[in-house]
C-alpha cells in the first residue's frame, strides 16, 4: 500500500481544513464564556418556560432538571435582573427565581497565559523524550526529527479544534469554557500517543529493511499500523458520537471538541506526522 505516494494531497487537505479556522481566529477570535470573563448566574423554575425564549437573554442556558434552568450571562446588577424577571413573568406567570449570584472568572488571564506556556514547555519535553526514546535509530537518521514531527502533528490538531470552535462561535455563538481547555489538552495527549505508535514501528523496521529507502520503510510501517490506528480511534469516535447524541446539553460542546480532535489526531498521525518525517529525512540524506 503506497500511502506516501499521495502525501502532498494529505497536506493540501490539512490546509483546506486549517485555513478557514485560522482566518476566523484572526478575524473573530474565540467567544469566551463567563469561565474566562466572569458574569452572572440566574437560576429560575417554570413549567411553562420556553428555552428558546431564554436563549435571547443569556449567553448560555442549561436545563438542570425538569422545570429548572440556569442562565449564564455577562455581569448584571439587581435592577437588570429584576427587569429580566419582570419581562419573563409577563409571558410565563409561574417563573420563580431560585438563585442569583455574580461569579468571577474561573479561568483567569494569568492561568490562560500559563496554559500556553505549559503547552510550549510540554512540546519541548515531548521532543526531548521522543528523541531520547528513539536514540537507537540507525544512523544517519536523527531521533529528534521524530520528536519534532510528532509535535507538528500535535499542534495541527490543537489548531484544528480551536479554529473550528472560532467558526462555531462566529456562526452559532458557541462559547468556550474550562471544559474546552480540558478537551484540547486531551486531544494533544491522544495525538502524541497515536503518532508514537506509527513512529515506533518505523524504528523497528529500519534495521530489518536496510536496503529500502526511508520513505519505503515509513510506507511499510504505516501499512502495518493503519488498521490498528483506525480501529482504536473508531471505538473512541463511536463512544463520543453516542455521547454527543444522548449526553445532554451541558457536555455537548465538550464532546464535540473531543470528537473533532480525535478525528484530526487520527488523520494527522497517519497522513501528516509520518509524511513530514519521511520528507525531512529523505531530503537530509539527499544532501
Amino acid at each position: 500500500m503506497k500511502l506516501l505516494k499521495y502525501k502532498f494531497i494529505y497536506f493540501a487537505i490539512s490546509l483546506i481544513i486549517l485555513i478557514p479556522g485560522t482566518i476566523s481566529l484572526v478575524k473573530n477570535g474565540l467567544k469566551l464564556s463567563i469561565d474566562f470573563t466572569g458574569g452572572t448566574l440566574l437560576e429560575i423554575t417554570s413549567a411553562k418556560i420556553d428555552k428558546a425564549e431564554l436563549e435571547k437573554y443569556a449567553t448560555l442556558v442549561q436545563k438542570s432538571s425538569d422545570n429548572t434552568y440556569v442562565l449564564r450571562t455577562h455581569e448584571m446588577d439587581n435592577s437588570q435582573k429584576e427587569k429580566l424577571l419582570a419581562e419573563l413573568k409577563s409571558k410565563y406567570d409561574d417563573v420563580v427565581e431560585t438563585r442569583f449570584e455574580t461569579v468571577g472568572p474561573v479561568v483567569g488571564k494569568e492561568l490562560t497565559q500559563k496554559a500556553f506556556m505549559a503547552m510550549g514547555v510540554a512540546s519541548l519535553m515531548i521532543i526531548a523524550y521522543i528523541a531520547w526514546s528513539f536514540r537507537h535509530v540507525p544512523k544517519p537518521y536523527s531521533s529528534w526529527k521524530f520528536g519534532v514531527s510528532a509535535v507538528v502533528a500535535l499542534l495541527h490538531d490543537a489548531l484544528v479544534v480551536v479554529g473550528i470552535f472560532s467558526i462555531f462561535g462566529a456562526v452559532w455563538h458557541v462559547e468556550i469554557d474550562s471544559l474546552f481547555v480540558t478537551a484540547v489538552l486531551t486531544v494533544i495527549g491522544f495525538s502524541v500517543h497515536d503518532t508514537i505508535v506509527v513512529f515506533d514501528r518505523v524504528r523497528e523496521n529500519l534495521p530489518k529493511m536496510p536496503k529500502n529507502t526511508f520513505e519505503e520503510v515509513v510506507d511499510f510501517s504505516l501499512s502495518e499500523t493503519l488498521v490498528r490506528s483506525l480501529n482504536t480511534s473508531l471505538t473512541a469516535i463511536l463512544t463520543l458520537v453516542v455521547l454527543l447524541l444522548f449526553g445532554g446539553e451541558s457536555i455537548r460542546w465538550f464532546v464535540a471538541a473531543l470528537l473533532i480532535g480525535i478525528v484530526s489526531g487520527t488523520y494527522s498521525s497517519i497522513f501528516n506526522a509520518a509524511p513530514i518525517l519521511s520528507i525531512w529525512e529523505s531530503r537530509s540524506l539527499a544532501r
